[in-house]
């Protein structure tokens, strides 16, 4: 019979089986850990990206919006500008239409005056022309040949110069030497532009001028070379002479005024009243000083004015001279003759 060894279950053999196997168990546990790590790392990394990009792109849209924020302001302020430029170029379009309609009410109403004007000077021509038929030798335009102090109100604006020379018009510096020397003998002379300036520089420290030929050539040379220009208003220089030359107390003075110019641009009750407080009538209704004016046609005919500056100094100095004692003569053209 044969003897059989007994069977041993748990033997070394199997014991290395196991362990090999825990071993290989383990080991894969350990693998799929390391890969499972890396995959992990892997999307860590992707959402990391994607957030990166994410906020990039709410960066991009964030200034995108700030410009549109700002162009939306930039376009609010040109709307509003163009508003303003439309309303201001339809007021500017409304004073144009306003000062238009100004200039062409003026013309008619200098076409009107200017009428009147030459109605009035033919009326003149007609009395000179009777005068002379008549026989009588006027005095120089119509005053009394026994002043003895004679005063001189000259316009140097430039409306009264030549374009050529800017000089004073050679027919107004021949109406001053035939004014002049239809005084012979007088006591006293002086000479002013049109803003109450003393023509002859140098002496305006002294309120007469004695005269003599000396004088009388210096005057005229000192005139025909006169640089200041005035303005278009007589006013000024008138009422000058009344203060500064007129001698209250001199009982024996007779003085005489002579503007000669173009234009005016004030108003006339004002000057009116003005020249009447410092010419004022005595009790039996005459004044101490004579005003008289030669008027130049330059604003009148040549177009100089568009403001009946012409007709308005014809006007205003028919009505000095005629309050004043003196004449007023409108010449007609600026040629000599």
């Amino acid at each position: 019979m044969i003897r059989r060894r007994p069977t041993t279950i748990f033997s070394l053999a199997f014991l290395d089986c196991i362990c090999c196997g825990f071993g290989a168990v383990i080991l894969l546990f350990v693998l799929s850990v390391d890969k499972q790590d890396k995959n992990m790392q892997a999307a860590r990394e992707q959402l990391r990206q994607a957030a990166a990009a994410y906020l990039a792109q709410m960066a991009a849209l964030n200034e995108r919006k700030g410009d549109l924020i700002t162009g939306h302001a930039d376009a609010a302020k040109l709307v509003l500008e163009a508003q303003r430029i439309d309303e201001n170029l339809k007021g500017l379009l409304d004073d144009m239409d306003h000062k238009l309609q100004m200039q062409k009410q003026g013309q008619k109403a200098l076409v009107v005056d200017l009428d009147k004007l030459k109605r009035d000077i033919a009326a003149m021509q007609k009395k000179s022309d009777r005068l002379l038929n008549e026989n009588i030798q006027p005095t120089p335009l119509g005053l009394p040949a026994s002043s003895n102090f004679v005063a001189f109100i000259i316009d140097t604006s430039g409306s009264m110069r030549d374009p050529a020379t800017e000089r004073i018009w050679a027919i107004a510096l021949r109406k001053f030497d035939e004014v002049l020397d239809a005084y012979p003998q007088i006591e006293g002379v002086q000479f002013f532009d049109a803003d109450g300036r003393f023509i002859l520089s140098g002496r305006a420290e002294e309120k007469w001028l004695p005269d003599s030929p000396e004088v009388r050539t210096t005057i005229k040379r000192a005139l025909l070379n006169y640089r200041e220009f005035s303005n278009s208003n007589p006013v000024p220089g008138i009422v000058r002479a009344l203060r500064t030359l007129l001698d209250q107390n001199n009982d024996q003075m007779k003085m005489t005024i002579f503007v000669l110019g173009d234009e005016f641009t004030g108003t006339a009750d004002a000057v009116l009243k003005r020249l009447d407080e410092l010419n004022p009538r005595n009790k039996d209704g005459k004044r101490r000083v004579t005003i008289n004016a030669i008027g130049f046609p330059t604003a009148v005919r040549m177009g100089f004015s568009m403001g009946n500056t012409g007709v308005k100094f014809a006007n205003l100095m028919r009505e000095v001279a005629y309050q004043h004692g003196g004449a007023f003569i409108a010449l007609q053209d600026l040629e000599e003759r």
